[in-house]
């Protein structure tokens, strides 16, 4: 993958905006016009498959509600059944990591994944980004992201998945916006002095990919991206169509088997998905997060067969 250089250019993401903004003048009625360059691939490739912790939630401790949870699988014992599927990677899950999370801990996860042959291809923030950042609880948000995303580096995750989050009653969507924007820029310039791309996924108060765009535009750091989902599209006859307009910003490609049509859900075509990312020179991973109703460990096998035949 060939990401933005990170030294000065000529012209930055938001001078371009800026640029096109009276070719822009009178479209407000028109359908959404892309204003940021997409991201430059030059990779030929083949995709890498991974499979996301959260797919084996079932089986996993949720250590945010008890921080001396244990179930029947810790995120060792994750990474030891990934490697029985004959995958190139996992994703691993903050909520699901042993409590505290200290070097040693992070040290041995690391060696484990090396030792079965996995690569850890990225990570997950669950935080929430519509808070005022000047706020007791913006300044909490904050924390815990850079927090998590010097755990990550130390992991050796290329790619974090983050979150615009959910404002909370009397919030505007404008204000929530503004604030989503202000603390991913905070955000993104922390990651890059650790080396970590941060993908901005659509995902609670971003499904609407209308509302999504201009906080991709704003943001504007060679750190930054979309965690593209293929299973989070706010209600709409074609959520092909609405993933395609993201694809092009994608720094992970985390897919469901089941996809919103006019908000119902149904079977996902993965073809037509893997077609999508394949349009826009994607490279990289294609991270399988199974939440669908049948028993985990009898449907992933399932999914990454079709993934794998469909990617090679």
């Amino acid at each position: 993958m060939n990401l933005r250089p990170t030294q000065p250019t000529s012209i930055t993401r938001r001078k371009a905006i800026a640029t096109t903004g009276a070719l822009l003048t009178g479209l407000c009625a028109a359908p959404f016009v892309q204003a940021i360059k997409p991201f430059e691939r030059t990779s030929k490739s083949p995709f890498k498959l991974s499979l996301a912790a959260y797919s084996m939630r079932n089986y996993l401790p949720d250590t945010r509600k008890n921080p001396k949870a244990v179930a029947e699988l810790d995120m060792l014992g994750f990474i030891d059944y990934a490697a029985t599927l004959g995958i190139d990677a996992v994703e691993l899950t903050g909520y699901f990591m042993p409590y505290p999370l200290n070097s040693d801990a992070i040290n041995q996860l690391k060696l484990h994944a090396h030792i079965n042959g996995l690569d850890i291809s990225g990570g997950a923030i669950g935080n929430n980004f519509t808070h005022d950042p000047g706020s007791d609880e913006g300044r909490r948000q904050m924390q815990h992201t850079r927090t998590w995303i010097n755990h990550y580096a130390a992991l050796g995750a290329p790619v974090i998945r983050v979150f615009g989050g959910k404002p909370i009653k009397g919030v505007s969507e404008k204000r929530a916006v503004s604030n989503i924007i202000t603390n991913m820029r905070l955000a993104c310039d922390y990651a890059g002095e650790k080396g970590v791309i941060l993908g901005i996924e659509n995902h609670d108060f971003l499904t609407d990919i209308d509302r999504m765009l201009p906080i991709i535009e704003a943001v504007d750091s060679s750190w930054f991206g979309v965690n593209f989902d293929s299973g989070n599209i706010a209600p709409t006859a074609d959520p092909y169509r609405e993933l395609a307009r993201i694809a092009p910003y994608s720094v992970n490609a985390q897919i469901k088997v089941e996809i919103p049509v006019n908000g119902k859900k149904v079977h996902s075509d993965l073809e037509r998905i893997i077609n999508i990312l394949r349009k826009v020179r994607y490279s990289g991973y294609i991270t399988l997060e199974y939440e669908g109703s049948e028993d985990p460990r009898k449907a992933i096998p399932k999914h990454l067969a079709e993934l794998r035949t469909l990617i090679a």
